[in-house]
């Protein structure tokens, strides 16, 4: 049995433009998305206005990885954060510091990227959504 573990962001209304950035910074691939409005309506619960052009789901390829998304749907409560942290990791130093100098751009380094005794690249930073990343280089692996 195969198991992975895939990160799901819950964006307060800007899922979107989260992908847009995510799609650039990681090199990653739009595998699916669908709106609230794009899903069968249900009676008993009507789809404010508002949600239909929000995200209800999205599938992003980042690598051999995959990343999840949807916005909060409207009168939800949405908590942006630390909840979800992110732990990228790559065999090449030229790779980690691409992805952490784009997502450090609007963000904050919690950590600098830096050779430390378990990585020859590791840092850490909150990208402009509040997400946080760690980008992990594997120590031997170096191309």
């Amino acid at each position: 049995m195969a198991v992975r573990l895939i990160p799901y962001l819950v964006m307060n209304g800007n899922a979107k433009e989260a992908i847009q950035f995510y799609e650039s910074a990681l090199e990653a691939q739009i595998v699916a998305q669908m709106s609230f409005g794009d899903m069968p309506e249900n009676p008993e619960f009507p789809l404010p206005p508002e949600a239909k052009s929000l995200l209800s789901h999205a599938l992003l390829k980042v690598g051999e990885a995959e990343l999840m998304f949807s916005d909060t749907f409207p009168g939800q409560p949405h908590q942006a954060g630390n909840q979800v942290t992110i732990c990228i990791s790559t065999d090449d130093p030229g790779t980690s510091k691409r992805f952490f100098e784009a997502l450090e751009h609007n963000g904050q380094v919690q950590m600098p990227l830096q050779e430390t005794f378990f990585s020859p690249a590791y840092g850490s930073v909150i990208d402009q959504f509040g997400v946080t990343f760690q980008i992990f280089t594997e120590a031997g692996k170096q191309k």
